[in-house]
């Protein structure tokens, strides 16, 4: 079925961030959009304001009409939906065109120019930058991200242009369905071992992706990754790093809260460079982004304004509260490389402060695999609050807790273990300098409470 003869479109798992941008971009289109999530959240809740109908109980009678039309209406699902589920059963059955996202975006990076961000972390915030340095410039981007970016307050950006921004997810192999016209990897760091297995087959399905690059097109990847390539004829290649490489960063000053650097590059450098969202982990995302866009044809001024009016996405490095008495924010960080770099980065920033993590683990297979290595970035700061762990997909596992962690934590730091219901109780019992909340599940719903309850104590201070 081709895009132009849709007619409606039912998304099977609506309120996942990448689903809910495409479910954007054909409500954007005028189509029929409607579908099904487990639970409502501001995001599905935003969705229905823009048009979408979705509903909340797994139930075939809930489908509109206008989807229950096979040779009009394209089925979107996503993998974390399981195989018995009523409603995936009544399209498989009925005939109805059925595919995954990455499925949709490798159809769109077939009709455009796809600039996409792969990597087993820092996809989501290059790919955010690199979509609002485009969008910003003459050459403007659609843009399908895997984040909320603050400055356009949506996941999705919709233009006339060529180019299109997509974050390109290794979970299921799901960019294996795409045909990048330019690439970066940021990192290959092993991960989604209960759909790999191994490290080696994790490395491998990286390398094939390197294949899908369309010719005359280019890869831009992180100098230090563990990995090979297999390049089509035609494609450039290119490495970054934070000082060394094709694209890089020289003269990093980081003072007063602001990090200036200059941008050096092989087709023109960018002197006096300024990050929006000053985090020294942005100084990479941004290289990387800016090369990308570079390559694509936006000019020094353009990379220069596009990096300085950056505002960063929503629960990365994510600042809810931030002044001399007190820091707080929410971070998406829940590999343990990106605790690492969050750490690593919160802990430049406020070098002689007290920094408080509270991290709720995500799925007992990653705490399985990693909880040492978990342990290790978390005992960078200063204290630590473990919650019970966010199952998300999975079933529990035998012997499998936030405890693995814990008891590898440094000994003579502060820890605690609570349960997710305590948290509340804690923030309003405890005083704090700087908290971080980490991790990929649902603790960052208590967030904007959280908020509401430090800026109250401040406000009685």
């Amino acid at each position: 079925m081709e895009i132009k003869d849709i007619k409606a479109v039912y998304f099977v798992g609506a309120g996942g961030i990448g689903m809910s941008a495409i479910a954007r971009y054909f409500i954007n289109k005028g189509l029929v959009v409607a579908g099904y999530d487990k639970t409502p959240s501001t995001l599905t809740r935003q969705l229905e304001k823009e048009g979408m109908v979705i509903h909340y109980e797994e139930n075939v009678d809930e489908i509109p009409y206008a989807c229950q039309q096979p040779e009009s209406c394209l089925v979107i699902y996503t993998p974390a939906i399981p195989n018995d589920h009523q409603e995936l059963q009544y399209f498989r059955h009925g005939g109805f065109e059925i595919q995954k996202r990455a499925q949709v975006l490798g159809t769109l990076t077939r009709q455009h120019k796809g600039l996409c961000v792969a990597g087993t972390h820092g996809k989501t915030t290059t790919s955010t930058m690199c979509a609002h340095i485009m969008h910003q410039s003459h050459l403007d981007c659609n843009a399908f991200l895997g984040g909320i970016s603050q400055n356009y307050g949506t996941n999705y950006i919709l233009s006339d242009s060529d180019y299109v921004v997509i974050e390109a997810d290794e979970f299921d192999r799901s960019f294996h369905w795409l045909s990048p016209y330019m690439t970066v990897i940021t990192s290959t760091d092993p991960d989604h071992l209960d759909i790999y297995g191994t490290k080696e087959a994790y490395l491998e399905s990286f390398r094939h992706y390197t294949e899908l690059i369309q010719p005359e097109g280019a890869l831009i990847v992180h100098r230090d990754l563990e990995m090979m390539e297999n390049l089509p004829a035609g494609v450039r290649r290119y490495d970054y790093g934070l000082t060394e490489g094709d694209f890089h960063a020289e003269n990093i000053r980081i003072e007063n809260g602001e990090i200036t650097f200059d941008f050096i590059s092989p087709l023109e450098s960018v002197k006096n460079i300024q990050l929006g969202q000053p985090v020294p982990i942005n100084i990479e995302n941004g290289i990387a982004a800016m090369a990308m866009a570079q390559l694509a044809g936006c000019t020094a001024e353009e990379l220069f304004i596009g990096m300085k009016t950056y505002k960063g996405v929503e629960r990365r490095f994510d600042f809810k509260i931030k002044n001399d008495r007190l820091v707080f924010l929410s971070d998406y960080a829940h590999h343990p490389k990106e605790i690492y770099q969050s750490a690593r980065s919160i802990r430049e920033l406020y070098k002689h402060r007290h920094i408080t993590a509270m991290f709720q683990p995500h799925l007992y297979t990653r705490t399985r695999d990693f909880y040492a290595d978990f342990a290790d970035a978390l005992s960078l700061l200063d204290e630590v609050i473990l919650t019970e762990i966010y199952p998300a997909r999975e079933e529990p596992i035998e012997g499998v807790t936030s405890q693995l962690i814990y008891d590898r934590l440094r000994p003579d730091m502060e820890k605690q273990m609570i349960r997710k219901d305590e948290v509340i109780d804690l923030v309003k019992s405890r005083t704090f300098d700087v908290l971080i909340v980490l991790g990929a599940g649902d603790l960052d719903n208590m967030v904007p409470q959280m908020t509401q309850i430090l800026n109250s104590k401040l406000s009685k201070q």
